[in-house]
């Protein structure tokens, strides 16, 4: 039986002007649009927003734009700016992502918008805050990732630092003012005010790493890449056949001191159990070369899906390698809804529809907008135009 698909709905009647582009900003608005937010997503006539353009293929826009709506309006016309401000009045979130100092370029900067529509909720992603040294800097995921501390913590010991592959920068940032526009439209209910929310790359990384500096309040140091867990086994182990992604995780917990004896029985290994060299966390740690080869003896004579199954049925923390292809070819994510189709035009691609269930039922995905596919419904339904008067602004080259 498969998973209910619904709208979660918490967000009707909100309505989102979408000036955002790229990854960071646009995750913030498809989060809102998920739960039921109208996003309208204002595109330049010219190409639309720059994630759909310099590529042979509209997945990167299609992943990170799905649920929205698309219009079409020149900025750079007396009257499209106007148009523009004429929704920000009946906006409820105004969100956007440009280069340092473009929105204010463009007119529609906090002051203007906010003189416009008191109650709207002002959302910015910027690449470094306000009173940083970089504040003019232009960013991406990666340099967020290196000026956040995530890459110094990142990669093997004594090798150098590496770009972990979520991308935490963009849409780590993303998600943390999407909550907080959350919470910034509930206070304006009792407030009837709205707020400038600004979040920063850098600063948003930092946020996600913040477990370093637990390491560093230990040692006195700065946090070192990969430390040393505390309590070996603990880290990726080889599997068979031998691919790049053949290798099960597992850990052994500090707050469980049965993992141990428990893996070395599921090994064949409980000659070793009570052994001084191995018998306590720490002289594990001090012999962990020699526990992370006897482990692997074992992970190699079996594929990461039975090892996973294995270790885990003993009762040990463990986790298969799963890359893109094994995780799109697994039935349970198609029946239980967190996989579905998106068709873009005549595109299609899987993608993973929003993880959280409500009231049993996982979102639907509705596709990412071809360029300016609702101008003249948005505009309808926003500021009652009629198709006559959408046909002159097209006309006019406004829309």
């Amino acid at each position: 039986m498969e998973a209910p698909i619904a709208p979660p709905n918490c967000l009707a009647g909100i309505k989102v002007l979408d000036l955002t582009q790229f990854e960071a900003g646009t995750t913030c608005t498809e989060a809102l649009a998920w739960m039921g937010a109208d996003v309208v997503k204002v595109e330049n006539p010219d190409g639309g927003e720059a994630g759909r353009r310099g590529v042979r293929d509209p997945y990167y826009f299609m992943i990170y734009s799905a649920n929205k709506r698309s219009i079409t309006v020149n900025l750079k016309s007396e009257r499209g700016l106007a148009l523009v401000k004429e929704m920000a009045k009946k906006a409820d979130v105004f969100a956007e992502n440009f280069g340092p100092g473009t929105i204010e370029k463009l007119g529609l900067g906090y002051d203007v918008i906010s003189a416009l529509n008191p109650r709207i909720i002002y959302a910015q992603v910027k690449g470094f805050g306000e009173g940083s040294p970089y504040e003019k800097g232009l960013c991406f995921d990666p340099i967020a990732q290196a000026c956040g501390g995530a890459m110094s913590i990142t990669g093997e010991r004594d090798r150098p630092p590496q770009k972990p592959g979520p991308t935490i920068g963009d849409t780590g940032t993303g998600m943390l003012l999407a909550f907080s526009i959350l919470a910034a439209l509930y206070q304006r209910q009792s407030t009837g005010k709205g707020r400038r929310l600004q979040a920063a790359m850098q600063d948003s990384v930092m946020h996600y790493s913040r477990g370093m500096f637990i390491r560093q309040a230990q040692t006195g140091k700065a946090a070192q890449r990969q430390p040393a867990s505390g309590n070996a086994p603990h880290g990726i182990y080889p599997c068979k056949p031998g691919g790049p992604n053949d290798y099960v995780y597992l850990l052994t917990s500090r707050a469980n001191a049965e993992h141990w004896p428990r893996l070395l029985k599921l090994i064949g290994r409980e000659d070793l159990i009570g052994d001084p060299r191995y018998d306590k966390a720490a002289a594990r740690v001090e012999h962990e070369a020699e526990v992370d080869e006897i482990i692997a003896q074992w992970t190699r004579q079996h594929t990461k899906e039975d090892a996973m199954a294995l270790i885990s049925g003993a009762g040990v923390p463990a986790g298969a390698v799963f890359d893109s292809m094994e995780l799109i070819n697994e039935p349970s994510f198609w029946q239980r809804g967190i996989l579905q189709t998106m068709q873009h035009g005549d595109w299609q691609m899987p993608m993973t529809t929003w993880p959280v269930r409500f009231d049993g039922a996982v979102a639907p995905i509705k596709p990412a907008p071809l360029l300016g596919e609702h101008t003249g419904q948005a505009l309808g339904d926003w500021l009652g135009l009629s198709s006559g008067d959408v046909e002159v602004l097209r006309r006019d080259g406004v829309v």
